[in-house]
């Protein structure tokens, strides 16, 4: 297995392995470079979706997602479809479930069916961000908490009750602006436009200069990766520390992709 760095900050793609046939010590050194990149890019892996599911399992238990569309056999797989008549493409930056009380370690993607052209994946190095800010901007939101709600984004066509329904099995989550890794100790930004409803402890105007100071500094392309998909290209990154967006430059074409997501632990 060899290892191809992408960028200076974020990402690397490894060669030279099946992922569908890994033993103990390749588990562990992607697990090593996952933690270094953060991001990995592994090409022409035909998986099936049993191995798919396998693979994440080395890595953790697997969610299943509430909101999302999945395989009827395969309930811990997400599929993301998008077309002409289904625009959809995760197309705001953010970490994946967050509204979550115990979010997302990381997420594992499959590309099935890639637009000719368009449909990349950006991510971002949180941590890179994080220590770009000015420090005025640190002191302000190191000691802050953000509150997290599903109803942001998957509540939107749901009606008055289902939400109510829905908000008291999954009430809305409190996790720190900025987050540390608890494995790295990298601190990094923890806040996106999708789930987080507001800063906690704060004047409105506050919370939202804040949000938007912090959502600026991941978008700076020096702290960025990008993505191009194919067809079997597996893509996994760690949740607690990147933030990613797709590119919604494809339609009417067809992009299809599924992913797995390993269950994380409460963020501090």
């Amino acid at each position: 297995m060899n290892i191809h760095p992408i960028t200076g900050f974020v990402g690397a793609e490894i060669t030279d392995i099946n992922l569908a046939r890994t033993n103990k010590g390749e588990i562990q050194a992607i697990k090593e470079e996952w933690l270094r990149h953060k991001v990995l890019v592994f090409r022409n892996q035909d998986l099936t979706r049993q191995e798919h599911i396998e693979f994440g399992k080395n890595f953790g238990e697997l969610e299943v997602h509430p909101f999302a569309p999945h395989p009827k056999e395969y309930p811990e797989i997400v599929k993301i479809i998008s077309n002409d008549k289904v625009q959809y493409a995760a197309s705001n930056w953010h970490s994946d479930v967050t509204w979550r009380q115990k979010p997302s370690m990381g997420s594992i993607l499959r590309g099935r069916t890639i637009p000719e052209v368009g449909g990349d994946t950006s991510f971002a190095n949180t941590a890179e961000a994080y220590n770009r800010l000015d420090p005025e901007i640190k002191d302000r939101v190191d000691s802050l908490y953000a509150i997290h709600d599903f109803s942001k984004t998957f509540g939107r066509n749901m009606s008055e009750k289902e939400r109510k329904e829905k908000q008291k099995k999954y009430p809305p989550a409190r996790h720190p602006v900025i987050r540390t890794h608890p494995e790295t100790g990298e601190r990094g930004i923890y806040t996106n436009k999708p789930f987080v409803s507001h800063i906690e402890g704060i004047a409105r105007d506050e919370s939202q200069y804040l949000l938007k100071t912090l959502q600026h500094a991941i978008q700076s392309p020096s702290v960025q990766c990008r993505i191009k998909w194919e067809v079997n290209t597996i893509v996994m990154w760690d949740n607690r520390i990147v933030q990613h967006q797709a590119s919604n430059d494809f339609y009417p074409q067809k992009r299809h992709v599924e992913r797995v997501t390993i269950i994380g632990t409460k963020p501090v």
